[in-house]
C-alpha cells in the first residue's frame, strides 16, 4: 500500500532511496540532459512537433533505470507530481555535487 505524503519534503528521501543505483540515477540525469537539449531545440527552430518526444525521451530513460538496474517500480505510477519534481530536484542535486554522480 502507498504512503500518503502531505509534502514534497516528506516525499523526496523516499523518492532518492527509490533512486541508490548510479546507474539509474545517470540514466535519469542523461534523460533530463536530453529534455532541456530537446526543449532548446524547439524554442529555437519553433519545431514544435518536437515536444512529442519529450515524455518519450524523459520517461524511457528513467524508466530503463528502474526496470533494469533499480529493479523496481517507479514512483512516477504512484506519485505523478511529486515525482516528476523530484526527478529535477535530483537532477539540480547532482549538478551541485550534493548526490554522487
Amino acid at each position: 500500500m502507498s504512503q500518503n505524503y502531505k509534502s514534497f519534503a516528506e516525499f523526496y528521501p523516499f523518492y532518492l532511496s527509490e533512486h541508490s543505483d548510479k546507474t539509474c540515477r545517470r540514466l535519469h540525469f542523461i534523460g533530463s540532459c536530453f529534455v532541456l537539449a530537446v526543449l532548446a531545440w524547439v524554442f529555437t527552430t519553433q519545431q514544435w512537433t518536437g515536444l512529442i518526444a519529450l515524455p518519450f525521451i524523459g520517461y524511457g530513460f528513467a524508466w530503463i533505470g528502474h526496470f533494469f538496474f533499480e529493479k523496481n517500480k517507479p514512483a512516477t505510477f504512484t506519485y505523478p507530481l511529486y515525482s516528476f519534481w523530484g526527478d529535477w530536484v535530483m537532477f539540480k542535486d547532482i549538478l551541485t555535487g550534493k548526490i554522487k554522480f
